[in-house]
């Protein structure tokens, strides 16, 4: 993926996060989205999403011997943001290999 546009969506999507987080607070996202069909449709897909990531990452970070562990607390907290932050450092330039 490429790294300048994995940065800026990542940056655009904290500001985001930040904004929504102030006006509605951690717990008040989930209110919204649990208000309606489609509020809990979209949610239930991001869980979806993040799961499959997650499995994938846990695979991942195991082969290249490294702790699954933070990554999916992290995903399990901050949704979209830790899987951007992973694939930022260690899928886009690096050249490990693994053991």
């Amino acid at each position: 993926m490429n790294r300048v546009l994995l940065s800026i969506t990542l940056i655009l999507f904290l500001a985001l996060t930040a904004i929504t987080l102030w006006h509605h607070g951690y717990i008040g996202l989930f209110q919204f989205q649990l208000s309606s069909y489609a509020g809990m449709q979209v949610l239930t897909d991001l869980v979806i999403a993040l799961t499959l990531f997650l499995i994938w990452m846990w695979h991942d970070a195991k082969r290249y011997d490294r702790s699954p562990w933070p990554w999916a607390i992290a995903t399990m907290t901050t949704g979209s943001i830790a899987p951007m932050v992973y694939l930022l450092i260690y899928k886009t330039g690096k050249t490990d290999k693994p053991h």
